[in-house]
């Protein structure tokens, strides 16, 4: 540069001096905000790259996803064989007639059926069936038909159960007339 004139060496510097301020434009104008759509778009890529493989691998459960809600649907469906449905007052009357034969227990009076919303569980999507039963029996029958009603039907509940005796026998059993009321669960109409 020291060969150079000072006309020429002043022309140089101009030239690279808005050669650099060209490039710098060119850098903060152009370049760089394209370097910040392409950050962008790798970011998203990234993203949306995440997402499909997960939209994969649910495809690839959806049969595992399937039969497990088949199985579930069969123990549900299992599970309701014996729930309260349709006539309830016949339900209520044969479900008891089939389940005493088997116990010494004397049931002449099945109360009316009352339906109403689940109390003993809130939100529940089942209605409850709610029915008086009264009756003859000895102690040691009537606390195992009580005791195995709530286990052949875990759908329903034995509630306020009063018994009151009214005689001895022979044997040294006690007859008991007794009351209860049975909550049972009703299968929702689909």
């Amino acid at each position: 540069m020291k060969r150079l004139p000072p006309a020429k060496r002043n022309q140089l510097i101009v030239v690279l001096l808005a050669t650099a301020g060209l490039i710098g434009l060119v850098y903060f104008l152009l370049i760089s905000p394209q370097n910040e759509k392409n950050r962008g778009l790798g970011a998203s890529i990234g993203s949306e790259t995440i997402r499909l493989q997960q939209i994969k691998n649910t495809i690839k459960q959806m049969d595992a996803t399937t039969s497990a809600l088949a199985d579930l649907t069969q123990q549900l469906n299992h599970a309701e064989e014996d729930v309260a449905s349709g006539d309830l007052y016949a339900w209520t009357y044969d479900t008891m007639r089939r389940y005493k034969a088997t116990y010494h227990v004397d049931i002449p009076t099945i109360g009316q059926p009352g339906v109403s919303d689940c109390d003993l569980i809130g939100n529940f999507p089942y209605k409850q069936l709610r029915f008086a039963l009264t009756g003859t029996a000895y102690y040691h029958d009537l606390g195992k038909f009580v005791a195995d009603f709530e286990n052949k039907f875990p759908h329903c509940r034995v509630l306020n159960l009063s018994a009151d005796p009214i005689a001895t026998s022979a044997n040294g059993g006690e007859k008991l007339n007794f009351h209860l009321e049975i909550v049972a669960l009703v299968k929702p109409n689909n």
